[in-house]
């Protein structure tokens, strides 16, 4: 077996990543404190071709130095805005017509492997702080909750593991 060269992975270019169809699917980070978790929200962001990200509160923005180190140009493929305030944000989206999903631990969560997303809906899911996870406020405005389940002794991943496992689901479940 040989690894693949980049030629051989025949990836498309910045703008015709931008026109290509993408999965309906908006990536809301709500006060996302590391730097290097939004490059690598960028990263993954755009290797399952999402329509776009959200930008949240404290959670910093392109051009960065320090979101360039994981986001590896991600920043210029992967539409994004910013919204000073995440209520903001979720109003627009449920204005135009996203299902609005927090990847959190709650009371009335639907575990990930069971949830079975609508291939005629758009989706906008929302990936909270480091520490405190999706913000209270947020969460009394969600349609639902996706928990991802575990199995070890820790009681969360990290954000950009979380936002991973949950777009290649979406994927798979709407693409494959």
């Amino acid at each position: 077996m040989q690894k693949l060269t980049s030629e051989e992975l025949n990836r498309v270019g910045v703008e015709e990543f931008k026109s290509q169809d993408k999965l309906p699917v908006v990536v809301v980070l709500d006060n996302v404190r590391s730097m290097h978790n939004v490059g690598s929200a960028f990263r993954t962001a755009d290797g399952f071709a999402i329509e776009k990200m959200v930008l949240c509160g404290i959670t910093a923005q392109p051009p960065h130095r320090e979101i360039e180190k994981t986001a590896l140009g991600a920043t210029q493929s992967v539409e994004w805005v910013h919204y000073e305030d995440t209520l903001d944000a979720i109003k627009e989206l449920k204005e135009k017509g996203y299902e609005i999903i927090a990847i959190e631990q709650a009371s009335e969560s639907i575990m990930l492997n069971t949830f079975k997303p609508d291939t005629t809906k758009k989706y906008a899911l929302i990936f909270g702080n480091e520490v405190n996870g999706v913000h209270e406020d947020v969460m009394a405005t969600i349609d639902k909750c996706i928990e991802i389940p575990q199995f070890g002794t820790k009681h969360s991943f990290n954000i950009v593991i979380s936002a991973g496992i949950v777009l290649w689901d979406f994927y798979a479940k709407l693409r494959l």
